[in-house]
């Protein structure tokens, strides 16, 4: 992570968005803060922060989906070998 939990803490972020995006949501908050009446001024953080949040999401997927099937081929090969040893 690049924010740390004291800068996250002292930014009041809530503790779901308290990621590894947790540095963009910041830089968005902050600008959200000076163009307070201006929300639209901030697009470019806002899509960061999107981007981001999204790579983030693919990634652990993917992960997940990696590890499901190294637990799958796991149980395959011990399904093999306790048959062949059986024989």
């Amino acid at each position: 992570m690049v924010a740390s939990a004291a800068q996250l803490a002292q930014a009041r972020v809530s503790l779901e968005q308290r990621d590894f995006c947790g540095h963009h949501l910041l830089r968005l908050l902050r600008c959200h803060r000076d163009n307070f009446p201006v929300p639209w001024g901030c697009h470019a953080l806002r899509h960061a922060w999107d981007s981001c949040q999204h790579e983030d999401y693919v990634m652990r997927m993917k992960e997940f989906e990696r590890e499901r099937r190294l637990r799958l081929r796991q149980q395959r090969l011990r399904q093999r070998h306790g048959d062949s040893g059986d024989s």
